[in-house]
């Protein structure tokens, strides 16, 4: 398999890792899952993440090809709408955002909400292959986190975004409304049938006990040392995954981050007065569990 640059970008506001993956021969690359600034106290967006990866874009003599998102975050707003307007590169993520806006358009009450992926200039496919200056890419669809979940396949490394978090961290969350708990053990086990030398790179990493965020390991390093799935069965995944995440509040941006993201990321258009507003539906998730 041919070896992909590939440079990790810590927001520790969110936990969130963006990247930046790169061909060595021709210079060309591709964003993934960056992050817009925002801040829930004060209403306030900023850029500082994007720019950052911006700099090293433009240090490091690259060429942007693809701007990509592997679902609709609910924990950060998706700097890919900024992105493009700088650089001109194509957004993209998978086919299932469909389904995802269905849902999250009657949560909010926007039966105008256009749902038909067409915020994103590319939609993939399962399977659906392109390409990275000289790097091939796959796409798999990896539902469970979310119905529109995928990884991204470049050479020996795999963008898995919300399935398997570093070995000391277990596993992603799988009860966000269109998720399940037997659909990630699917996603992951797929995941887990890439050879074993596969990079794997997560896209959060809360830095448990206090070290320093990581976000790179294998696939056998995950087969040995995840405790989520280290000789587990499909059915001892599943009834575990469930029981932990009934102890788990909201992401305190879910309410947020989805009505941005499920409209490829744009903000909501300014008002008459200039100002743009985010609509937070009350009582809209039942049954979940209150953060301090």
């Amino acid at each position: 398999m041919s070896m992909p640059e590939v440079k990790g970008f810590h927001d520790a506001r969110t936990g969130s890792i963006q990247y930046v993956v790169s061909c060595p021969t021709t210079r060309k690359c591709a964003i993934i899952d960056p992050v817009l600034d925002f801040d829930e106290k004060s209403g306030s967006t900023a850029t500082k993440n994007a720019d950052a990866i911006l700099a090293y874009v433009r240090d490091q003599g690259l060429e942007v090809e693809w701007i990509l998102d592997t679902h609709p975050h609910a924990d950060h707003f998706s700097a890919a709408p900024y992105l493009k307007s700088v650089i001109g590169a194509p957004m993209a993520i998978g086919e299932h955002i469909r389904k995802v806006q269905e849902i999250w358009k009657q949560i909010y009450n926007w039966p105008d909400l256009v749902s038909d992926g067409s915020q994103w200039d590319r939609l993939f496919r399962d399977g659906e292959t392109f390409t990275i200056g000289d790097l091939q890419a796959r796409v798999l669809h990896s539902p469970g986190h979310t119905l529109a979940s995928i990884t991204y396949l470049v050479g020996d490394a795999a963008f898995i975004h919300d399935t398997l978090f570093m070995p000391d961290s277990g596993t992603a969350r799988a009860d966000f409304p269109g998720g399940s708990a037997a659909q990630l053990w699917q996603s992951i086990s797929d995941i887990l049938s890439l050879p074993e030398a596969t990079r794997l790179f997560t896209g959060h990493d809360y830095c448990p006990g206090g070290r320093e965020a990581r976000w790179q390991s294998s696939v056998a390093e995950q087969k040995a040392g995840n405790p989520h799935i280290a000789g587990k069965s499909r059915e001892d995944f599943i009834a575990t995954r469930e029981a932990r995440d009934r102890t788990l509040p909201m992401p305190r941006l879910i309410l947020h981050a989805l009505q941005v993201n499920i409209r490829g990321g744009s903000l909501p258009p300014a008002e008459d007065n200039g100002r743009r507003y985010l609509k937070i539906p009350l009582d809209a998730l039942p049954g979940s569990v209150w953060g301090a």
